[in-house]
């Protein structure tokens, strides 16, 4: 499938001039990154067209990682310092999104951060209070009905 970018709007990101290897890589990577977005957010993302910003975005930051340490090292040494860049191990070579990156691309997808619904409910009336505090007496059949004795402490 075709990548959800392109190779000069990964060019414009990068803090250095990619030579023809590079390019290959980048490519590979595009390619790979936007497979795996389509895999956690929704397979219609086929073309940049009918593919949200945010997720070319998520597809842009994942390939300039990548292509900053393409080669995977984890560890470089100078004298008595070190320093570490990743916990990836044996992946750290590869295109990948971080589980941050995963979680937002299938947010994305749903449509919404939001995990408020709505539901369809009846108006009893006002409930009844029964001896007991954490009880209520509520219809069961609508205004009128048979009462049932409801656990506030359940519902509230």
């Amino acid at each position: 499938m075709e990548p959800l970018l392109t190779i000069e709007e990964l060019r414009d990101r990068l803090p250095f001039v990619m030579d023809a290897d590079d390019e290959r890589e980048a490519l590979g990577a595009l390619e790979s990154l936007s497979d795996d977005a389509r895999i956690y957010g929704k397979s219609s993302w086929l073309t940049p067209v009918s593919t949200p910003q945010s997720v070319k975005n998520h597809v842009r930051a994942a390939a300039v990682r990548h292509m900053k340490n393409y080669d995977g090292y984890t560890q470089s040494r100078a004298g008595d310092e070190t320093l570490m860049w990743t916990d990836r191990g044996e992946d750290a070579g590869s295109a990948y999104f971080t589980d941050r990156e995963i979680r937002s691309l299938r947010t994305i997808a749903r449509g919404s951060a939001s995990s408020l619904v709505s539901g369809n409910t009846t108006a009893w009336g006002p409930m009844r209070k029964c001896a007991s505090d954490n009880l209520a007496l509520a219809p069961v059949d609508g205004p009128g009905g048979p009462e049932k004795p409801i656990d506030l402490g359940a519902v509230w």
